[in-house]
């Protein structure tokens, strides 16, 4: 089991390293990776007005529709934007990157 969980992993880390994620960040990667409730905000903010815009009027609650379709789109952004955090934690500790 520990062997197919070590293979497991390598593959991984084979692929991210394929995919380019052994690159240096951007200053938006950095920016996103220092603030990720601030990225899921971001993001989902303009999502929540397009679905309160485009709730019916004669819909009960459309504010409440609005920030319940928001929602998911801030968690999935700020997931994203921690697991960012980490991959750039992983460069710095890797020594691929300074972390300036």
């Amino acid at each position: 089991m520990e062997k197919q969980r070590r293979s497991l992993g390598e593959a991984f880390w084979a692929l991210d390293r394929v995919l380019g994620g052994q690159q240096p960040p951007t200053r938006l990667q950095q920016w996103v990776a220092r603030h990720p409730v601030g990225a899921g905000l971001c993001m989902a903010v303009p999502f929540t007005l397009l679905f309160w815009l485009m709730a019916e009027e004669g819909e009960p609650g459309p504010f409440l529709f609005a920030v319940l379709c928001g929602l998911p789109i801030a968690l999935v952004f700020g997931l994203t934007a921690f697991l960012e955090r980490l991959r750039q934690r992983r460069l710095r500790r890797l020594g691929i990157w300074d972390g300036s």
